[in-house]
């Protein structure tokens, strides 16, 4: 018996796979009024862990007035992957280091971390909506000028999907 966890590849074929029989080669969509053919476009992804930070955590990471810069747009085109990573370290004095910053910053700081990451490092985490705070536990973050004591936003991102509101209709995707 094997073990193995499907690889990403296998993922995406497996999920082209199974929307193709639900939803046809080409399901129709309606452009001025007319029906057209379109072939779905649907980008599954996961989610590594990552972190989001306001800004006046930045100026502690990175130096006063330090701008994240982006490497990567995400799939919401106002959201990118900064070029800029943090270490988190944890109760057991662990530490996971590289972890990729998402910008632009928010008005509070966040560590989205995946089940086996929390166990590493000794942080009890939730499963919680990214942005729900409340009620967590917090974390070291180191950077290249400083560190601070996140005294709450460590959290397992609860499942969730992103996509615009073209997408949405097409798919009948409705928000619960």
């Amino acid at each position: 018996m094997s073990t193995l966890a499907p690889s990403r590849v296998q993922v995406e074929q497996l999920v082209r796979s199974i929307l193709r029989r639900q939803l046809g080669e080409g399901a129709a969509a309606v452009a001025d009024g007319e029906a057209v053919a379109r072939r779905p476009h649907l980008v599954a992804n996961i989610s590594a862990r990552h972190c989001h930070l306001a800004q006046a955590d930045v100026d502690v990471l990175f130096g006063d007035g330090y701008q994240l810069t982006p490497m990567k747009t995400l799939y919401q085109s106002t959201e990118f992957a900064a070029n800029e990573t943090v270490a988190v370290v944890g109760p057991r004095q662990r530490m996971i280091p590289g972890v990729r910053i998402l910008g632009p910053c928010r008005l509070f700081s966040q560590v989205e971390l995946a089940f086996s990451d929390a166990i590493s490092l000794g942080i009890d985490v939730p499963v919680k909506p990214s942005g729900d705070i409340e009620g967590t536990p917090g974390c070291l973050l180191i950077g290249p000028k400083g560190s601070l004591v996140l005294p709450k936003g460590v959290i397992r991102a609860e499942r969730h999907v992103h996509m615009g509101p073209k997408d949405a209709a097409y798919y009948g995707v409705k928000h619960l």
